[in-house]
């Protein structure tokens, strides 16, 4: 059996689209299935992120099998798994006690941050309406983090933040690696024994049972490594800017599925703050940034 995701997500725009909205349902599923094994299923989240890695792990290596005898080589890096580890572990440990719906906005705001930043650092220079919208999204972040009823523990949204950074790092890294599916084969299999060892030194919980043992199989297998897998084959016939956008709903998705699927209530603070980082973010991705060093030559 071989199985193409790369050639799947060429035949017609319809059924990228429906691949691409596929994508987005697994992205926002990783939070709701992360809440749901630890709020119902009683999972400790050490072991939910030894669980997610090591069955996004067998998932991604059978895709890259999957694919044909001469890619079967798994390619990844310690670098790469311990960026993978801190992004899984942090993302893990704030859904202790993070809502859903915040939890992923603060992780996509620090996602898109880290690689605003970093496009920074290399000389891109924003334009006037980029630079409105990141003082939109620190705005939404400060009116998120600030102290009342309605906010997130700090802690916890700290840890969120960092995990954003550790996988704005990871993307980073890999952005221009030639076989992103096997590069990231690799580190979720090299990340795996770095987890049990993260788990057996900080895990409290008894032995991961039941319900919490199939959401992180869930989280890991599907909304991990085949949503991965997905976003991998679909990226490189998108735009940029398209695939940047079409993240935007992330967010909103873990927001309803939170509301559906877990009760969480949706305060105006939430939907201000919202509002604010993912209109920001639209403003800075919707017109890419110009390099310092073409910047002359651009002008008229």
């Amino acid at each position: 059996m071989r199985l193409d995701l790369a050639a799947l997500s060429s035949r017609g725009p319809r059924l990228r689209l429906a691949l691409l909205s596929l994508t987005m349902l697994a992205f926002a599923g990783n939070s709701l299935l992360c809440r749901l094994a630890l709020q119902s299923g009683g999972l400790d989240p050490a072991d939910f992120t030894l669980l997610r890695l090591a069955s996004g792990a067998l998932m991604l290596s059978l895709l890259v099998r999957l694919r044909g005898d001469s890619q079967r080589r798994l390619n990844g890096s310690l670098a790469g798994a311990l960026w993978l580890l801190a992004y899984a572990g942090g993302f893990s440990f704030a859904y202790l006690s993070l809502g859903a719906a915040s939890g992923a906005l603060l992780l996509f705001g620090a996602v898109q941050g880290t690689m605003l930043l970093a496009g920074l650092a290399r000389g891109e220079i924003l334009g006037l309406r980029q630079w409105l919208g990141v003082c939109l999204a620190i705005a939404g972040l400060v009116v998120l983090l600030m102290p009342g009823l309605q906010a997130p523990p700090l802690p916890s949204a700290l840890l969120m933040l960092g995990a954003g950074v550790a996988w704005g790092g990871y993307s980073l890294r890999g952005r221009h690696a030639q076989d992103p599916l096997a590069a990231t084969a690799g580190n979720f299999l090299l990340a795996t024994p770095l987890a049990l060892l993260l788990c057996l030194l900080l895990r409290q919980g008894p032995l991961p049972a039941g319900t919490g043992l199939i959401y992180a199989l869930l989280s890991g297998a599907l909304a991990s490594g085949l949503g991965y897998a997905l976003w991998y084959a679909l990226l490189p016939r998108l735009p940029a800017t398209q695939a940047a956008t079409v993240q935007l709903s992330v967010p909103p998705l873990a927001a309803l599925g939170a509301v559906l699927l877990l009760g969480e209530p949706l305060g105006g603070r939430l939907l201000l703050s919202a509002l604010a980082i993912l209109g920001g973010i639209a403003l800075v991705i919707r017109a890419p940034a110009r390099h310092a060093d073409t910047q002359s030559t651009s002008r008229p």
